[in-house]
């Protein structure tokens, strides 16, 4: 038997001597062919039934750069089916639709203000964590009242969008790196001052 000779230029047969080797509780003995033998019936069995109707198989050794080039792809492939059937994340969806590798250069403050999950009183309202969803200066407490309207902000106000092109604006002011500062500072100055937002 070729898997019994450790000098044995047969790949698979040296396989089958390391795995012996390493396993010392595996015990291999000859066994007479067609004696009624099931285990090795079935054995027979399956080696017919591969010559007959199994899949040629072709041993073939990749460069590992292509491999990795693959396992990439695929990985990227099946992140972006995740990202567009998603339950959640929408509001950044809408901004990046693509998943990618590249860096975003985006920081907490970025997300916070793209997702409006942050220290808004709408948000907090919204999983009742307030009672109110109102800025202390009498409006709605949202992310975008934030960067547009309050009084407590005007330093760092931008263009306020008419209502149907809220989403592209957020996308246009997400793409901008001057835009994101005053997002970073609109956060960092709540964060700081949270009880100068809250509703009377």
């Amino acid at each position: 038997m070729a898997s019994s000779n450790s000098k044995s230029t047969n790949e698979t047969a040296n396989k089958i001597f390391k795995i012996l080797l390493s396993n010392p509780r595996i015990k291999v003995s000859w066994v007479k062919a067609h004696a009624g033998n099931i285990g090795n019936d079935r054995a027979d069995q399956l080696a017919k039934d591969a010559t007959q109707h199994g899949q040629f198989y072709s041993h073939t050794k990749l460069p590992k750069p292509h491999i990795k080039d693959l396992l990439q792809k695929r990985m990227l492939e099946e992140w972006q089916t995740s990202w567009k059937n998603g339950d959640t994340g929408w509001k950044i969806y809408n901004i990046m639709p693509s998943a990618s590798l590249c860096p975003t250069n985006w920081i907490s403050e970025d997300v916070i203000f793209c997702s409006q999950h942050g220290p808004f009183p709408a948000y907090l309202k919204r999983f009742h964590l307030s009672d109110s969803d109102y800025c202390s200066c009498g409006g709605i407490g949202t992310a975008l009242h934030y960067a547009t309207e309050c009084i407590y902000t005007v330093s760092w106000h931008m263009r306020k969008p008419a209502p149907n092109f809220e989403q592209k604006w957020l996308k246009r002011v997400a793409n901008n790196l001057v835009s994101r500062l005053k997002i970073r500072g609109i956060i960092n100055f709540i964060s700081r001052n949270r009880d100068l937002f809250r509703s009377p």
